[in-house]
């Protein structure tokens, strides 16, 4: 394993040393990578992940979603669609990044993570390069990379929540929820206090109560944690959300007009209403940065 770690290890640190992996570092687009997270489950972070997916298609972005919920992959379910193929297929070099894409509506795609955290520690360098270059072709793809992490603070939610340039914490009116989300950003403040992290105020009964909760949090992590959240906008509590998961079909799919799907868009419209942020590393950035904290 130690070798396997310092395997990973050099291969970050040298990176821009080898042709082949920097390539794309200096040419070509980026695609702005951001991790979609929450303190704890049951928020909605899934439904909130596929349904900003959506939004952003509508403004004629390139959206995948990478889904590394390893534990309870739910984006498949709340598609109804099973896909063939995981990001595994990629990691044993047996498919290429286009044939493990799955189509999802409305031209977005996703990619199932499986459990390739799991098996990126057993490759060699050679292979580690190989996936490198898969996953570097994302950027010449999508313009948006949204990545669906498990909830909670356990280790593999942490890298890939520090690996993304931006993250989207979702919470809830819950005081279970708002005190796990507060965790989590106190977390990200110990590892990097200038971390971009955006807050989603989810199921509020209206929008006092999410505006209260946002201001809340952000309030608290700027004086205790020096770490300034980014108000991104609320979801109302809205039933056409729940009548659509029973239905496996996004709400903003199953009415357009919804609260939900007004909130959604409006979240989407702010999100990308500034240009992308300095320092934005793309899928290339990020998978070095990812390969980096698993190999500590």
């Amino acid at each position: 394993m130690h070798d396997q770690a310092e395997t990973l290890r050099r291969i970050v640190q040298h990176k821009a040393d080898d042709k082949s992996l920097s390539e794309s570092d200096t040419s070509g687009k980026r695609a702005r990578v951001i991790t979609i997270t929450s303190g704890k489950g049951g928020v909605g972070k899934t439904n909130v992940t596929i349904n900003l997916a959506l939004a952003l298609s509508q403004m004629g972005l390139k959206v995948v979603i990478l889904d590394v919920d390893f534990g309870l992959a739910n984006i498949d379910v709340l598609f109804g669609i099973v896909p063939k193929y995981s990001i595994l297929d990629v990691i044993r070099d047996e498919k290429s990044i286009n044939d493990v894409l799955t189509d999802g509506p409305n031209n977005i795609k996703f990619l199932s993570g499986g459990s390739g955290v799991e098996e990126l520690i057993r490759l060699d360098r050679k292979q580690l390069r190989e996936f490198v270059a898969h996953i570097s072709q994302l950027d010449k793809l999508f313009d948006v990379i949204l990545i669906d992490t498990g909830a909670g603070l356990s280790q593999n939610v942490m890298s890939f929540i520090m690996a993304a340039d931006e993250v989207i914490l979702v919470t809830t009116p819950e005081p279970t929820s708002i005190t796990d989300a507060y965790a989590l950003v106190k977390m990200v403040s110990r590892r990097d206090r200038r971390k971009r992290m955006h807050i989603i105020v989810n199921k509020a009964e209206s929008i006092k109560e999410a505006e209260e909760i946002s201001k809340k949090l952000m309030v608290v992590s700027e004086k205790f944690l020096s770490l300034r959240l980014l108000k991104l906008g609320y979801i109302l509590y809205d039933d056409t959300v729940t009548k659509s998961v029973k239905m496996q079909k996004p709400f903003s799919l199953y009415n357009p007009k919804c609260q939900a799907a007004k909130n959604i868009s409006d979240i989407a419209d702010k999100l990308f209403s500034n240009p992308t942020p300095d320092g934005n590393t793309g899928a290339k950035g990020f998978i070095s940065k990812l390969l980096s904290f698993f190999g500590a």
